[in-house]
């Protein structure tokens, strides 16, 4: 019984991460039927934001009550930056991504972040290449798989693949065909808008990797993800509502009753981002960051299959070509990348290395009344702290034997070989 326990909290991790990826992947079809019935996706962004500040920041209050920083201006701009490029622009960009293409599209392209982000990170000098490495060579071809992945998703279409059929079509899509110039016409209109799908997905991977990047430098001045995702959301909710109120002034558009409407954006609201955040931000602790991002192209296949099964949904060669070149050219960055983040880590003195280290503390009693604190390490390199003690102080010191002085030498030694060690958190 106790292994079984230990095989089911080994597997915690991975079957929260399978969960993750299946509640985004209801989030793109969602997405795909709000649009189909004619609701405003700037609308449904706005109220996304809003459903996950209701979420996040109850969460971030209580979580990080005891261990959040002073708020600062800069982190505040940083905050802005983030809720814009990752947040309202960058979600309202896949919306619209994903109402002129396909759910299933629209997740491929997705898997194009991790490399323009390398991309990026590469450009601001935030990251080295090192191409000559095995791990510089891999996100090299990554990045270039990736993008010739998106071109080939993109503008080869291919023919039609029907691993199944079923005569479920939850959109309810009018099949009928239009004789002669009309079915040309309608065509070609097709064609126009998988273009400009396929260019507003891009430019959503270049937001996000933009924000991803501008999130970096925030984490380092606000150390508290909990806290920092929830100001980040609540700019993005602020931002998404004043441009849908810009754009979308009828207040007809604004109204929410029992219907798909509400369950869309409390779904994408309160699922997708709140509590699908609170399952990547546990994984991400146990398992670490690449652990996490391994799991992206599950949604793309999770994606695929609903949007066919449910959304009626053509797979064509083109697409499925395209997204397995996406998908190897996104595992080879990130294998890169964690080779790299290896050599890193075997750099960083070892924790009994650390502890090896020990600092003495010699506590003498002379007419100064000195303390003399000496450390012992590998070149025995000693400072002295010299600090004037008060008359009570002096009486106790010079009643102490030298038995009590060598036993409280040595208690502080050991306290402070504990509490002075240096922990190296290197920032990758």
């Amino acid at each position: 019984m106790g292994k079984i326990c230990n095989t089911i909290h080994g597997l915690r991790p991975a079957i929260m991460m399978v969960v993750v990826q299946a509640a985004m992947a209801g989030v793109n079809v969602f997405y795909k039927i709000a649009a189909n019935i004619g609701m405003s996706l700037r609308v449904l962004i706005a109220y996304r934001f809003l459903f996950a500040a209701g979420i996040l920041v109850p969460l971030a209050l209580v979580v990080e009550r005891k261990s959040r920083p002073k708020l600062t201006w800069v982190v505040a701009g940083q905050a802005f930056l983030c809720g814009l490029l990752g947040g309202s622009m960058a979600q309202n960009l896949y919306a619209q991504s994903l109402a002129l293409t396909s759910a299933t599209f629209a997740a491929a392209m997705t898997n194009l972040i991790p490399a323009i982000t390398l991309v990026l990170a590469i450009s601001f000098g935030l990251e080295r290449l090192a191409a000559g490495t095995t791990a510089g060579k891999a996100k090299v071809a990554g990045t270039l798989l990736c993008i010739g992945g998106a071109m080939l998703l993109t503008f080869y279409k291919g023919p039609e693949i029907n691993p199944w059929k079923t005569n479920i079509d939850i959109l309810h899509r009018d099949h009928h065909q239009h004789p002669g110039g009309g079915h040309v016409a309608a065509s070609q209109q097709r064609a126009g808008n998988h273009v400009l799908g396929a260019l507003l997905a891009v430019c959503c991977c270049f937001c996000t990797a933009m924000g991803l990047i501008v999130q970096a430098k925030m984490i380092r001045n606000y150390p508290c993800p909990y806290s920092s995702t929830a100001l980040m959301i609540t700019m993005g909710a602020i931002q998404a509502v004043g441009f849908g109120l810009c754009m979308d002034r009828n207040w007809s558009d604004w109204e929410l009753g029992w219907d798909i409407r509400l369950l869309t954006v409390s779904y994408s609201g309160i699922v997708g981002s709140g509590v699908m955040f609170t399952f990547m931000a546990w994984c991400v602790q146990m398992r670490g960051p690449l652990f996490v991002s391994v799991f992206s192209p599950l949604m793309l296949v999770l994606v695929a299959i609903a949007g066919s099964l449910l959304l009626n949904e053509k797979l064509h060669l083109g697409t499925v070509l395209g997204a397995v070149v996406i998908v190897c050219g996104l595992y080879a960055v990130l294998w890169g990348k964690g080779k790299e983040l290896k050599r890193i880590c075997q750099l960083v003195p070892s924790k009994s290395s650390r502890e090896s280290e020990r600092i003495d503390v010699i506590v003498t009693s002379t007419t100064e009344n000195s303390i003399h604190r000496q450390s012992s390490s590998n070149n025995a390199l000693g400072f002295v702290l010299t600090s004037m003690v008060s008359d009570d102080l002096n009486a106790d010191v010079s009643q102490n034997n030298n038995g009590e002085e060598k036993k409280e030498d040595d208690d502080d030694s050991g306290d402070e070989g504990k509490n002075g060690s240096i922990e190296l958190n290197p920032n990758v």
